[in-house]
């Protein structure tokens, strides 16, 4: 359908939500309107996700309907098992999270199919343990994760409690563009859906489930965890209650809270981005950790699955370690300890993304670790363990990708920055106790294994001019493959789009280098971004560097040239 005709077809619909027909009423820029109406959103690597507002390309009501009518007809055509199964709903902080949250609970409702919604805000990690612990058909968690305040987001998650993979993501995809018309999807009113039993809340019940869990992570006695001082940070999100609840419980007794950033706030008010991954958003907790003298800072997203840690570098100032970093030292950590109490099972497995860095596979191979690659996106991941865990064959231990992304305990099946803040304090306060920092553990690291440097460069590109750019770059490169960069030469070309290493089909280039560099690049699923994760190594810090930098100035030259249209 033409967009023109999409937005007369909203404009002509006579029980059109009042803001919404108001926001689309006032919209002069036909350019607004057709980014707004010449697609409807779809599920990338994470979901549905989307600025909140009037259109077929935007979060609101409609689209929350017409996605959760499709999840209820793929959920009733697997029988009466599935439906009597039900779905639980959660969500974070975000605006209107809760209205969508409802508004899921009351299309499934009318569906015949029971609701389970969280009374308030609640990690994405509690959701997919939610899914297991009440053994429903699926998940429905309301976020957007870090992406601006202006976003929210669906994602659906299966009865296995991970995100739905590729195969099930097209089944109900299918049956999303089989409803004819967001407009009118029916729904239960909320009192008779309670009267009907179709729609429950819950609540503490699964919290204390979820935190005995956690417990059962810990690797070492809660007195050797007194002495660290932390900082910590919700940045306005929904991770305070449950990361403080497990460190109090775990004996961190000197933990200190941002004030100003503990309390959910859809506006996100004292940061420019909600997210670990942003430098930026640490700085209100650095200010207090200097003060106080603590030992680490660590700060979650909006729906607490991904964390960043912040420590004291070898200057001494506080510097915030990258995703691959952390992930490097908590799979260290935990191998280590394993390993210590003898419980490192020979069939153990750690399970990584495409575009994570390779310091995690050469620290698993140490241990007589296997490392399985993954393409992007925790719910590939998710997808493995559940595989392992079906056959035996292999042991989950850890997984994680660059993006601040960790997993420990499979009673999870998405990353969970909860169980990440827990452990990497844990380690912190190891290594306290040997007169360590983590900066100093990440030393050793690289002088067993050689000084790895990562960095991912974003370019926005909006709407359907930023769609065409970002098939252009890749045409490029796939027309004219690149021979040698930053002077080293190229050694191999992987188009994941061909479907190779076992992987399901993907828009994702990936080259490696002579010496052991690589770079790829790849179209978001979920922002209007195109992505390029460069890595290189080196014998020390200023090799890895000058070898990354000269990497990334000659791609991006080649990216941003006029030639690319």
């Amino acid at each position: 359908m033409d967009y023109r005709q999409a937005v007369d077809r909203w404009l002509k619909f006579q029980d059109l939500d009042r803001d919404l027909r108001r926001e689309l009423e006032e919209i002069t820029d036909e350019k607004e309107l057709e980014d707004r109406f010449y697609t409807s959103l779809t599920f990338g690597t994470a979901g549905m996700r989307g600025i909140i507002g009037a259109g077929t390309n935007r979060m609101n009501r409609y689209t929350v309907r017409k996605a959760t009518q499709g999840l209820a007809r793929f959920i009733l055509n697997q029988g009466e098992e599935a439906k009597k199964k039900g779905v639980v709903i959660a969500y974070d902080c975000r605006h209107q999270s809760p209205e969508f949250a409802r508004e899921a609970g009351l299309v499934l409702a009318q569906n015949g199919i029971k609701a389970y919604v969280f009374a308030e805000l609640r990690p994405t990690p509690e959701l997919s343990f939610a899914v297991r612990h009440l053994g429903t058909a699926a998940g429905i968690m309301i976020t957007a994760s870090h992406n601006p305040p202006e976003y929210n987001g669906y994602k659906v998650y299966g009865s296995d409690g991970a995100q739905i993979a590729t195969d099930l993501a097209n089944a109900v995809l299918e049956e999303i563009g089989r409803v004819p018309d967001e407009l009118t999807v029916p729904i239960m009113p909320l009192e008779e859906a309670r009267a009907a039993g179709l729609f429950e809340v819950i609540g503490e019940e699964i919290d204390d489930a979820y935190q005995e869990r956690l417990r059962s992570l810990a690797m070492q006695p809660v007195q050797n965890n007194r002495d660290l001082k932390i900082v910590y940070t919700p940045l306005h999100g929904t991770g305070n209650k449950p990361v403080r609840r497990i460190l109090r419980d775990l004996g961190f007794g000197q933990v200190q809270v941002v004030e100003q950033q503990e309390k959910p706030d859809p506006d996100f008010s004292t940061v420019r981005s909600p997210n670990p991954e942003e430098h930026e958003a640490f700085a209100q907790a650095i200010e207090i950790a200097e003060r106080t003298g603590a030992d680490i800072i660590m700060g979650t997203d909006p729906d607490a699955d991904r964390v960043g840690v912040v420590a004291r570098d070898e200057t001494g100032k506080f510097s915030v370690l990258t995703g691959n970093q952390l992930g490097a030292l908590l799979l260290d950590y935990l191998l280590a300890r394993r390993k210590e109490r003898g419980n490192l099972p020979e069939n153990g497995v750690m399970i990584k993304t495409i575009v994570t860095s390779e310091l995690g596979a050469k620290i698993a191979a140490r241990y007589g670790v296997e490392t399985i690659n993954t393409l992007t996106g925790f719910k590939f991941i998710a997808d493995r363990i559940k595989q392992y865990a079906e056959s035996g064959e292999k042991t989950f231990l850890f997984g994680y990708e660059e993006s601040y992304g960790y997993l420990i305990g499979d009673f999870c099946r998405d990353k969970d920055a909860v169980q990440a803040c827990m452990v990497a304090a844990e380690m912190a306060a190891y290594y306290k106790r040997q007169g360590l920092t983590l900066y100093q553990a990440l030393r050793r690291l690289f002088d067993r294994y050689g000084t790895h440097q990562e960095e991912l460069v974003s370019l926005t590109l909006k709407g359907v001019d930023g769609i065409k750019r970002m098939r252009a770059i890749m045409e490029r490169l796939r027309r004219f493959p690149l021979r040698e960069a930053g002077g080293i030469t190229v050694r191999e070309q992987k188009d994941y789009s061909r479907g190779i290493e076992g992987l399901p089909k993907a828009d994702v280039l990936k080259y490696l280098f002579e010496d052991g560099s690589w770079f790829a690049i790849r179209p978001s699923g979920t922002e209007p971004k195109i992505k390029f994760y460069f890595a290189s190594v080196g014998e020390n810090g200023e090799e890895a560097r000058t070898r990354l930098e000269n990497l990334k100035r000659d791609v991006m030259k080649i990216v941003q040239s006029e030639e690319i249209a």
